[in-house]
């Protein structure tokens, strides 16, 4: 449910960036971006990039760290036999 939720939040936030692009083309002077259009789906997109960046390393690390114990406790019961 979570992931679904990041994932149609990223979605729709590089959606409206790209409209904030295609918008920049239809309004006066026609053609020309203009910086501050630029500036927010550069804002848009490194925040739904970094929704999913720490998502993934939170995740696996969180993997990798409940390896690591179990491995610890596999090693301390063949100690003990």
């Amino acid at each position: 449910m979570k992931k679904n939720v990041q994932l149609w939040v990223a979605v729709f936030l590089c959606f409206c960036g790209v409209v904030l692009l295609f918008c920049g083309f239809w309004v006066a002077p026609v053609g020309e971006i203009h910086n501050s259009v630029l500036v927010a789906y550069g804002e848009i997109s490194a925040f739904a990039g970094s929704v999913f960046g720490i998502d993934y390393v939170r995740s696996t690390a969180f993997k990798r760290g409940l390896n690591d114990i179990e491995k610890k406790l596999k090693d301390k019961e063949e100690e003990k036999k």
